[in-house]
């Protein structure tokens, strides 16, 4: 079941991938996410605040212009509600994930169903036996950033690594400290030539060439920002002194409570997959 039925994806999805967002897909939470292991400090998930939160993100959404795909979970894993580990998108189509998990599997195959009931085009899968969540993908500016951790293998990397390139993406691999639930909970691109990064959770040389805001120690996923368009981003509003920084640096930071997602690492950039950007 979705919001919205009717948009049209036509030739062009994501123009740019820091351009403004124009459609997205999320996926509501079930109560399988109070199963989910917190992080090391913080409390489990309540399920009822995080239906209320997920309402809170659509809204904000389409406040800002987006028109919103909301898909009913159909499985039983606690974390199917990020949505952005299950494709990525480029202009003329969108690649279908291999999630690590072996319980997210059924994940992208019902994804694809629903991209072709919406009449988007693909643009590539990760073949079997590749692994590589969405979330460990980053793309700004002509740069596609792939994280190496567990959540993924060689082979899934390669796999997506010749699809990026087929786009015109040079494709640079960066180390993840173990805890970093994925690169994008701990990195964001907010401009064309510039990221928000945690300091301890990503191999900053990495970046190299772009402009960096770089968040104190202790807020690591605050960094997880959703980007609604050039220097324009939704972030959590518990990180006050990382979303202060990110203001005097430049941005507009929408601030809302998504805490009982960053309590399980899911980081407002995991809760929507990019459909259509300018």
């Amino acid at each position: 079941m979705t919001t919205k039925d009717a948009i049209h994806f036509g030739p062009r999805l994501v123009g740019t991938p820091t351009g403004k967002l124009r459609a997205a897909v999320l996926v509501k939470p079930t109560a399988s996410i109070e199963q989910a292991n917190p992080l090391p400090g913080e409390p489990g998930a309540v399920f009822a605040r995080t239906l209320e939160q997920h309402e809170i993100l659509r809204k904000t959404l389409e406040y800002f212009g987006v028109e919103t795909i909301v898909l009913e979970a159909r499985g039983e894993d606690p974390y199917e509600s990020s949505v952005a580990d299950a494709a990525v998108a480029f202009e003329d189509g969108v690649t279908i994930m291999r999630p690590s998990a072996m319980s997210r599997r059924a994940e992208a195959d019902r994804m694809q169903s629903e991209f072709a009931r919406l009449d988007v085009p693909l643009a590539g899968h990760i073949e079997a036996p590749g692994l590589l969540d969405g979330g460990d993908v980053l793309l700004v500016g002509g740069t596609a950033f792939v994280g190496v951790s567990a959540r993924g293998n060689a082979i899934g990397r390669a796999g997506f690594a010749a699809v990026a390139k087929a786009h015109g993406y040079r494709v640079v691999e960066v180390r993840l400290a173990a805890d970093a639930p994925s690169l994008r909970a701990v990195a964001s691109a907010v401009a064309s030539d510039t990221l928000v990064l945690s300091c301890d959770k990503v191999e900053l040389d990495a970046f190299a060439g772009f402009k960096t805001i770089v968040l104190e120690r202790g807020e690591d996923m605050a960094a997880g920002v959703l980007c609604l368009g050039e220097h324009h981003v939704i972030a959590d509003v518990r990180y006050r002194t990382s979303l202060a920084i990110m203001r005097k640096a430049g941005l507009v930071v929408e601030g809302i409570d998504l805490y009982d997602f960053e309590k399980i690492g899911l980081t407002p950039s995991l809760l929507a997959l990019a459909l259509k950007r300018d």
